[in-house]
C-alpha cells in the first residue's frame, strides 16, 4: 500500500480523540524526562526516537479505517523513528565540538537523508 494523504479525514475526528493524542503524547515526553534524570541525557537520548502519539494514533486508525490502516501506519511510523534516531545521534556527537545552528542543520539534513532513504528503499520511485 503506497502512502497517501487524505486531510479531508481531520474532519471527521472527535475532539476527544485529539486530546487522547495529545496527553498520551504529554506522558511519553514527560517519562522521557524521568528517564533522562535517572539515568543522564545519553539513555534519555534514545527514547526520542520514539514517536510520542504512534501508540494513540494506531488505535484511533485501527478504529476508524480498520487493522490495515494502522498496520500500514506503524510501519511508516518505524521509518521515522529511524530517522528520529539518526537525529539524535547527530546531535549527540556533534553538540560538544560544533555551533547549535549547525547541529540543528546536520541533523535535520541526516534525518531528512535516511527518511528518504528509506522511503525510495521501501516503496521505490
Amino acid at each position: 500500500m503506497r502512502p497517501e494523504i487524505d486531510l479531508g479525514s481531520l474532519r471527521d475526528k472527535k475532539a476527544w480523540e485529539y486530546l487522547v493524542r495529545f496527553v498520551f503524547g504529554g506522558v511519553v515526553a514527560a517519562c522521557t524526562g524521568l528517564v533522562s534524570h535517572a539515568f543522564g541525557p545519553v539513555v534519555g537520548g534514545l527514547f526520542l526516537g520514539f514517536p510520542a502519539i504512534l501508540p494513540a494514533s494506531l488505535t484511533l486508525v485501527k478504529r476508524h479505517e480498520g487493522r490495515a490502516q494502522a498496520v500500514e501506519d506503524a510501519r511508516g511510523g518505524r521509518l521515522g523513528s529511524i530517522g528520529l534516531v539518526a537525529f539524535g545521534a547527530i546531535v549527540w556527537g556533534a553538540a560538544p565540538v560544533l555551533s547549535p545552528v549547525l547541529v540543528l542543520v546536520l541533523a535535520t539534513l541526516a534525518w531528512l537523508a535516511v527518511d528518504l532513504g528509506l522511503w525510495f528503499v521501501r516503496f521505490g520511485t
